[in-house]
């Protein structure tokens, strides 16, 4: 996984920031899904290295994330943004492992209710 988030952080469309970022997610088939951010002129038009990879996931047809891995490199730990811990929420449990890293390894492992405590999720839902 973290390969493949490398991978993908390497094609990663940041002209205006620099900052590159990949992710990859492991479907409940098994299957990986990588994704990098893709910058726009219109900021607000940018999007997330994990929305990319959701929507490759989605796409393929899976709808659960097991895990994820998000690669950036930063002054310190970089961490999903607050709108693509609720975009993963949507996938994933509270439960869910999410390996955060740079461009040499993971360097911690937390779970996607400790990025996003008392969420609101599709379970809030149902009737």
């Amino acid at each position: 996984m973290l390969a493949q988030a490398l991978a993908a952080r390497a094609n990663a469309h940041a002209p205006y920031s620099g900052f590159k970022v990949g992710a990859c997610l492991r479907g409940e088939s098994g299957r990986l899904f990588a994704g990098c951010n893709v910058e726009n002129a219109a900021y607000p038009q940018g999007q997330c290295a994990e929305a990319s990879a959701i929507g490759a996931m989605v796409a393929a047809g899976d709808r659960r994330i097991l895990e994820c891995v998000v690669v950036a490199d930063g002054p310190g730990l970089v961490t999903p943004c607050g709108g693509c811990r609720q975009r993963l929420r949507e996938f994933a449990r509270d439960d869910t492992p999410v390996h955060l890293g740079d461009s040499n390894r993971i360097s911690r492992t937390v779970t996607l209710g400790e990025l996003l405590p008392l969420s609101f999720g599709p379970d809030h839902l149902k009737k």
